[in-house]
């Protein structure tokens, strides 16, 4: 007999564990992720009443999957469009969090006698949140679709970005024992620079391709193909020098603007709940026991301190950004626990020898407690804030609180000189991304091109591609001008406006021209390497004169513009095609108070076969219908008279508030899989049709089985024959066994009735 890979017996012990937990803490209505930690801990190293797991590196692999698909899921319900829109609030609460944590872990440290090193590396644990344990139980508490919500995930976001410079920082900090600022500067750079040209990319790309693809696209192959992209993402995060877990979430969030988005959140649901699984498992296999009685007062005491500090800070980062007190504690109160990236950076730390040993189990405790105790800090959010309004003075509440339930409109942008160079500021950037991600593409053609060509062709062929694929780019950021006539007032209002405008623009030229220098000098260089003389003065004259004559090219040659146009118009497209396919755009002016949500009415929802008119959306939720799917067919703006059926797709209109309290009317959806019913009184019958049995020449339908006793014929047996469902024409002969289905009184009251004519007989199904 062949011997299984012990993968296998593995992932056997782990999933019909984690069912067994599982299924236990849903009856008592606790959060899953409790019952995976509970399960991982049972088949862990540490408990020797119970079957152990032996491949552990195969099951970190898993593990690590499962984070993948975790952080992929997020970005699908949370793109970089969301981002932006929360971009201030979340930037000043995770920096708020950040420096107080930092703060609070080296005075800690101090406390408890550890060295500097170990206490710098305990701030930096303590102040980065666990991305999928929040994420875990706003799935299991459905959350996820709270006000609060939204926020909670754009700054868990930005906290992993956080974790990514802090361990830039660190390593630093090991390697050398000092700070070094250009380091991390760099870091952030390269950061920013991947971001945007992976965004910007996949945006442009991924959904073309999409786009060619739909109609071949089943959801087997949706699966794989989401699934393939996933997984690059990851590989090429993981070249870059960043988590796959930041891989994941970019393209989480490229797809999420695609029209294939809702779909491939429930083909990939399924994976991301499999492995997410053995992730939450593994972590319950790091319990241990005897650590939890040797540094028992230290986990304690940093379990405290983070319970206490970490939502706090929080907390008052919200409220300085201006989020009402209510709000804040919501989503401040998700940030009592420490996760992944905690483990990650202390790795770092014992990789460089530069603190102890304990250090790791303690932060691994703690985590684990804190995952414990996440649920139930997440549910204390709204008593504690009940609480604070009933103790605290209604000056102070009236401070805190952000009277946001009247109607916010938002002014018109007024166009000044700041908001002009900040959009050239952040066009040059962009641009400037974009041409280095495809000069770098085509230097990486001419190695492999290398292969092929001798060199130096081959280097000047990548060049010459470069300079080809890069020219519409770099006639964008040299020449592209919108908003002229705006442009023209802001030069007309003054001199000073007029000198720095152009200045902007000779900036751009010169920038255009630096770039085409630089592709130019080394397009020569690798060509006449050996006949030309690079120290002398007109190698460089001659560099900038290609470089002018090539500018000036782009200047005049229409055929770029009309190739950068394609390339943007496909990009706008693509980032807003989701947007478009809803009856109506929501004007920023409106978006503070007016929502789009679609929603998928549940056949047991009181609004299932209602028309519109007879329910209360307007008069209790204050919201419209605006649209309604019905498999392939689209019903915009329904009249009053419109009936509401089961699985129809409604699109609401309304505010936010008032969207929410709505969606578990209409999303009503049972929890229950399987739902078993009670046995009915119907069952299956059988009489045989006597010689003299008034029955004979009858024709079914005159019969009275269906009249009279609301019985259905499903047979008759005739001859050792079986009629099927048998025509309502179908006449009645002698011998025939007529099989029929009814409820028992009614059967009973048949075979009574008949009893002077026809043999009966009872026959159970």
């Amino acid at each position: 007999m062949e011997n299984l890979p012990a993968l296998f017996s593995d992932l056997a012990l782990i999933l019909v564990t984690a069912g067994i937990t599982t299924v236990i803490f849903k009856w008592l209505k606790q959060p899953v992720v409790l019952g995976y930690i509970i399960a991982g801990f049972l088949i862990g190293p540490n408990f020797e009443w119970f079957p152990v797991i032996q491949d552990h590196t195969s099951v970190e692999t898993w593990s690590e999957i499962g984070m993948v698909f975790m952080l992929f899921g997020i970005g699908l319900e949370f793109s970089f469009k969301k981002l932006k829109k929360v971009g201030g609030t979340v930037g000043i609460t995770a920096l708020t969090e950040l420096v107080t944590m930092c703060v609070v872990g080296f005075l800690l440290g101090k406390a408890l006698g550890w060295s500097q090193m170990e206490c710098i590396f305990l701030g930096a644990m303590l102040s980065i949140s666990s991305t999928t344990i929040i994420a875990k139980a706003f799935d299991d508490m459905k959350l996820h679709r709270e006000k609060f919500s939204g926020n909670v995930i754009g700054e868990l976001v930005v906290e992993d970005l956080e974790a990514v410079l802090l361990m830039v920082i660190l390593s630093t900090l090991a390697v050398s024992k000092s700070f070094d600022g250009m380091q991390l500067v760099s870091s952030m750079l390269k950061l920013g620079f991947f971001l945007l040209v992976w965004f910007v990319g996949g945006i442009f790309l991924v959904p073309t391709v999409l786009r060619w693809a739909r109609k071949f696209m089943s959801e087997e192959t949706l699966t794989v193909f989401s699934v393939g992209l996933c997984f690059m993402m990851v590989v090429l995060a993981n070249l870059a020098g960043f988590s796959s877990a930041l891989g994941a979430f970019i393209m989480g969030s490229i797809l999420a603007e695609t029209l294939e988005a809702e779909m491939i959140h429930k083909v990939t649901t399924p994976i991301k709940n499999l492995f997410g699984a053995v992730f939450f498992v593994s972590v319950g296999m790091m319990v241990d026991p005897q650590i939890l009685v040797n540094y028992w007062w230290q986990i304690l005491i940093v379990t405290l301190v983070l319970l206490i500090f970490k939502p706090l800070s929080n907390v008052i980062g919200r409220l300085i950004a201006g989020l009402g007190l209510k709000q804040a504690m919501q989503g401040g109160f998700c940030f009592s626990q420490i996760g992944e990236f905690s483990f990650i950076i202390a790795t770092l730390g014992l990789n460089y020898g530069v603190i102890d040993e304990f250090l790791y189990p303690i932060i691994v405790s703690v985590s684990i407690i804190t995952t414990f105790i996440t649920p139930y800090a997440i549910k204390s959010a709204i008593p504690s804030y009940n609480w604070v309004t009933k103790h605290f003075p209604e000056g102070w509440l009236n401070r805190l609180e952000n009277n946001d339930s009247g109607i916010k409109v938002k002014s018109g942008k007024k166009v000044n000189m700041g908001s002009f160079l900040a959009r050239q500021f952040k066009n040059i950037v962009i641009y400037l991304a974009i041409i280095i991600a495809v000069i770098l593409i085509g230097f990486f053609a001419s190695s492999f091109i290398m292969k092929y060509v001798p060199r130096p062709w081959s280097s000047a062929i990548g060049t010459a591609l470069s300079l080809v694929l890069v020219s519409p780019f770099l006639w964008a950021m040299g020449f592209k001008h919108t908003l002229a006539d705006t442009t023209h007032k802001l030069m007309e209002a003054n001199k000073f406006n007029k000198s720095l405008i152009r200045f902007v623009f000779v900036l751009r030229f010169v920038i255009v021209a630096v770039i085409s220098y630089s592709m130019i000098q080394h397009f020569l260089n690798n060509l006449f390497w050996e006949k030309l003389n690079v120290g002398s003065p007109w190698y460089h004259w001659i560099n900038i004169g290609f470089a002018l004559i090539f500018t000036v090219m782009l200047r005049v040659l229409s055929p770029a513009m009309k190739f950068y146009k394609h390339i943007e118009e496909r990009f706008l497209d693509n980032l807003n095609k989701r947007q478009q396919m809803q009856v109506f755009a929501i004007p920023e002016i409106l978006q503070e108070n007016c929502h789009l949500q679609k929603m998928t009415l549940s056949p047991d929802s009181v609004y299932s076969g209602q028309i519109i008119k007879d329910t209360d959306f307007r008069d209790n939720f204050n919201v419209s219908v605006v649209s309604v799917e019905r498999g392939k067919q689209v019903i915009e703006l329904p009249k009053s008279d419109f009936q509401l059926f089961p699985y129809d797709k409604i699109t609401f209109v309304g505010h936010e508030d008032h969207l929410r309290l709505l969606l578990p009317r209409v999303e009503a959806f049972d929890d229950v899989l399987i739902q078993e019913h009670e046995d009915g009184e119907v069952d299956l019958y059988k009489v045989e049709v006597e010689p003299d049995s008034p029955l004979i020449d009858v024709a079914l339908m005159n019969s009275g089985f269906a009249d009279k006793y609301d019985a259905m014929v499903i047979a008759i047996e005739r001859d050792g024959h079986f009629i099927l469902n048998p025509s309502a024409r179908i006449t009645f002969q002698p011998a025939d066994l007529v099989w029929f289905v009814a409820q028992k009184d009614k059967a009973e009251y048949l075979m009574k009735l008949r009893a002077a004519d026809l043999k009966s007989e009872v026959v159970k199904s």
